[in-house]
């Protein structure tokens, strides 16, 4: 099986993020999407806890369409990567990553390792996708357009604001319910 394999912080997860999947399984590219919620490592102040964060995503969740519960403390990619390889051997992985994460690639840990997957690239802000994907000598990939440009940041400042067009309704009262008990 074909499965590509997101990473993000999903805080919140909006429709954004989910047309990417929808746009990956609508066009063939993959046959499964694993979502994965990372952690927060970096200790970002406005980040919402995890398991927030995987409730959201759980409202997408369909046998295409998995969110991953089990590596979101994986610290580095190559980790999660690592461990799902090994869990299954049979799938090819796809990493499904975004033209603006490529620009300082080189420099996250293990990236070489990382080179051994195909990627799916999202373009981001009309950055040089493939330019940036020669300067890490990787020829195993596939770019994806732009398909929104919803931010996450915007919508955690503006929740008082009309979101419907860039969030479920579901995901904004988990959000607001979140804010509430802060």
């Amino acid at each position: 099986m074909r499965v590509g394999v997101y990473f993000g912080s999903f805080n919140p997860v909006h429709k954004g993020h989910m047309q990417i999947v929808y746009t990956l399984l609508g066009e063939g590219l993959v046959d499964q999407v694993r979502i994965i919620a990372t952690g927060n490592y970096w200790y970002k102040q406005d980040l919402l806890p995890l398991e927030k964060r995987i409730r959201m995503l759980k409202l997408y969740a369909n046998e295409n369409i998995i969110i991953d519960e089990t590596h979101n403390e994986l610290e580095k990619t190559y980790m999660i990567f690592r461990a799902l390889k090994e869990e299954y051997p049979d799938d090819q992985l796809y990493f499904v990553i975004g033209a603006d994460s490529l620009i300082r690639f080189d420099e996250w840990v293990n990236y070489r390792e990382l080179l051994q997957y195909p990627f799916i690239v999202i373009e981001r802000n009309g950055l040089d996708t493939a330019g940036l994907l020669a300067d890490l000598d990787q020829q195993n990939y596939q770019i994806v357009k732009e398909v929104s440009g919803v931010s996450a940041t915007y919508i955690r400042k503006h929740l008082d604001e009309d979101l419907h067009e860039m969030i479920d309704d579901r995901v904004l009262e988990i959000m607001k319910e979140e804010n509430q008990s802060c």
